[in-house]
């Protein structure tokens, strides 16, 4: 017992600096921020109740940003997420070819974004190489940046920087799935759909669900793509609420800002919580 008690004590005691640095750097800020959505003034020193609330869901530009946001998360993720599946089963078994392939996936993830942008303009920008092609067959060109095409760029760039990562979780999870299952199958006459649906699919759930948590919050990640294509007013599709959030912080609106983040944390935990919910509602907890 007394070991116990010593190795308990002592783990508390390597786990403190870490517990004040999280209580310090996060927790006492969060708390400081959600105080301040019920504060006015530039101290924040008057109460004002929920009129930040209300002033925020009254704000056009906050709906927009909002529903930008849900909407590239509805469009990005799901299509994130087939493509890497799709690609995964595509190099499964593959041997070298696989092995090949796996870091070169994740190159992406190591670029700089300023690069990445930077690439990217010099393909979709006005005199870029699409529209010179364009020209060059007869066709007009686009504004691919400054319209709603900039919205299918944007998702086009999350996919390309995040589908390594999915692939390689895709592709440990389906190594985990015994072979003798998916040969039993074919020997007994299923074809490859059927042993996806039956066998694959079923199985692979525990790291689909972990893989939709990491690209829904990677999706969060991605203001630094669209701050670098548009800047700080983009074209509407692909205004962000961490574009409303930005713009409020150098405009010093530290009210509106705290409530945009407390309401986006109630969003997001919100959200992982129904995740959760679902995954438990299962009879086998997969």
């Amino acid at each position: 017992m007394k070991m116990k008690t010593r190795q308990a004590a002592a783990g508390l005691f390597f786990l403190l600096p870490f517990a004040a640095g999280f209580l310090l750097f996060y927790v006492v800020p969060f708390l400081w921020s959600v105080r301040y959505t019920f504060m006015r003034g530039a101290g924040g020193s008057d109460f004002a109740g929920l009129s930040n609330y209300r002033d925020l869901f009254a704000s056009s530009a906050f709906r927009l940003a909002a529903w930008n946001t849900v909407r590239f998360i509805m469009v990005g993720v799901p299509l994130l997420m087939g493509v890497s599946l799709l690609l995964a089963l595509l190099l499964q078994g593959r041997g070298k070819w696989e092995a090949r392939f796996r870091p070169a996936f994740l190159y992406p993830m190591v670029v700089p974004v300023a690069s990445v942008v930077t690439v990217v303009q010099a393909f979709f920008a006005g005199d870029g190489l699409i529209n010179q092609f364009l020209r060059w067959i007869g066709m007009p060109a686009e504004d691919w940046l400054h319209s709603e095409h900039a919205f299918a760029v944007l998702v086009g760039l999350y996919i390309w920087k995040n589908c390594g990562y999915d692939l390689i979780l895709f592709l440990a999870g389906l190594s985990a799935i015994p072979k003798d299952y998916r040969e039993a199958a074919a020997l007994e006459g299923a074809g490859r759909a059927q042993i996806f649906c039956r066998i694959t699919a079923p199985l692979l759930l525990p790291s689909f669900f972990l893989i939709l948590i990491i690209s829904v919050i990677n999706s969060f990640k991605s203001f630094r793509e669209a701050y670098l294509l548009g800047g700080e007013s983009p074209h509407d599709s692909i205004y962000m609420l961490q574009h409303f959030m930005n713009n409020n912080f150098q405009n010093l609106n530290y009210q509106r800002l705290s409530t945009a983040a407390v309401l986006i944390f109630g969003a997001v935990f919100a959200l992982l919580l129904l995740l959760f919910a679902v995954r438990r509602s299962r009879p086998d907890g997969r």
